[in-house]
């Protein structure tokens, strides 16, 4: 096909990025805002050989899964992709974005593949919608020069103007309102991209899901905020608001939190509560988004762990000691490791904070970490190690420890279905098996899902101990 021909075609499935897949005479389409089940009449906008991108024109016949979204911005907006389609049918579509990985990439039989019903979210709190206890609003111009907020549109950093993300606090819209305001009131600029001009970059919110805590951090690019302590003041008589910080970040950059953090009033975090444990979180902590469902998913980590009160336990990724501590009341030892140093100050406190002594935490990289720590300690039992890597997925050193080590169970989370099946790929080729698949709707109204495996050793210490080749699979790809 080429650019600008128009086709018509009904889709069949959606990718990684929301997109619908259609087919036309054999030739693969991918159209943004068209759903399963949606028959199109569409315009070629870029063609390849074998594939190309669509342009939506119009709906010939509306899928029966499709809804009408919730909010006016979501078809422009890069942060909902789902949310034309019902929710029982996103629910499906992540199940079997989970399955085809296995099979596909982690060479699974589809029908072996033990995986349980998804876990999607219910009416708690509004679910699937206001889930979300953090925020990350980039400001900026829009055409007609006025101070505008939101998020970027998908694969762009072009601000789609959202004044109330229906995923996020009902309360944000308010801060930011008052964010814009202030700034227009003493002619501070927004953050330009390109001319990496004006001060304010991002405004970041977390909110307390189950305590009402608020903080507020405004990303700068400067050293200070011109009446910056009126603005702090401000926003501490909204309900709630615990804490208003400055981030520096005066780096032309994509990265949108700098090192140095500047206190203005209240403290320097909230707490929250997953299950009946409290957690301090910083504005730069990594912390779950959606609590109602990490207490589930970390209540099937617990149980695929299947502590008794005796074993060992790491806990790799550990963030702010989140599962740690989770783990650590059924174990006799955790040690949890995290490469960002402040994190690990925040598990350090919320092992305090918890009244918990049987957890230790390391600083620094999991795949160097580990391998020192087992070099220096070879016949020392582990257990059960936990896993919880980023959307890369876990190196290629810390896959061969982990064998070395040989832990009864291996519980492996993972927020990429991808690099999650190429890493089980790995795992199961050298002395393990998979024993379950539970994915969770972490994320509603996105194509992202998060799943946790268990792993079991295999009672053969012939294939425990067999030679495995870490070559023969490209622990650096994404997966696609």
């Amino acid at each position: 096909m080429e650019k600008n021909q128009q086709f018509t075609t009904v889709i069949e499935d959606m990718n990684e990025q929301g997109e619908g897949i259609g087919r036309v005479d054999g030739y693969t389409l991918f159209i943004k805002d068209a759903i399963i089940g949606d028959c199109i009449e569409g315009k070629v906008i870029k063609a390849k050989k074998t594939y190309g991108y669509g342009k939506l024109i119009r709906i010939l016949e509306p899928s029966p899964f499709r809804v009408e979204p919730l909010c006016p911005s979501s078809a422009p907006c890069g942060g909902c992709q789902l949310q034309a389609m019902s929710y029982r049918r996103q629910l499906q579509f992540k199940e079997d974005k989970v399955r085809n990985h296995l099979a596909r990439i982690g060479g699974f039989q589809t029908e072996e593949i033990p995986m349980k019903p998804i876990m999607g979210m219910g009416a708690e709190k509004g679910g699937p919608f206001r889930y979300r206890n953090k925020g990350q609003f980039p400001f900026g111009r829009g055409k007609d020069g006025r101070i505008i907020y939101g998020f970027y549109a998908g694969r762009t950093h072009s601000i789609v103007e959202t004044e109330d993300c229906f995923l996020g606090a009902s309360v944000n819209g308010q801060i930011l309102e008052s964010v814009r305001s202030f700034m227009e009131d003493y002619k501070i600029s927004p953050y330009d991209e390109v001319r990496h001009e004006g001060l304010i970059r991002h405004v970041l919110i977390r909110t307390g899901y189950y305590t009402g805590q608020i903080m507020v951090c405004l990303v700068i690019n400067g050293t200070e905020l011109p009446g910056g302590q009126l603005l702090a003041d401000r926003l501490m008589e909204i309900k709630g608001m615990a804490s208003v910080s400055l981030n520096i970040n005066r780096e032309k950059t994509n990265v949108i939190l700098g090192e140095k953090m500047v206190y203005l009033a209240g403290g320097a975090y909230i707490t929250d509560k997953i299950g009946d444990l409290s957690y301090r979180i910083s504005p730069q902590s990594f912390y779950q988004v959606n609590p109602v469902q990490t207490e589930k998913l970390y209540n099937k980590a617990l149980e695929f762990a299947g502590l008794t009160g005796g074993e060992t336990v790491w806990d790799l990724y550990c963030g702010i000691g989140t599962i740690s501590l989770f783990l650590a009341r059924e174990a006799k030892q955790v040690y949890g490791v995290e490469i960002v140093p402040a994190a690990i100050e925040n598990a350090k406190e919320n092992a305090l904070l918890n009244e918990i002594t049987n957890a230790e935490f390391f600083v620094g990289r999991a795949e160097e970490v580990l391998p020192d720590w087992h070099s220096v300690h070879p016949e020392e039992k582990v257990d059960v190690i936990v896993v919880d890597p980023p959307r890369k997925g876990c190196d290629e050193t810390l896959l061969h420890t982990m064998l070395q080590m040989k832990p009864e169970r291996i519980v492996y989370v993972s927020c990429d279905s991808a690099t999650l099946a190429r890493d089980l790929k790995y795992l199961c080729g050298a002395g393990y098996g998979l024993e379950q698949v539970q994915p969770v709707d972490m994320f509603p109204m996105t194509v992202s899902v998060e799943v946790v495996c268990l792993l079991s050793k295999l009672k053969s210490d012939k294939q425990i101990d067999a030679e495995v080749d870490i070559d023969e699979f490209d622990l650096t790809a994404g997966g696609e």
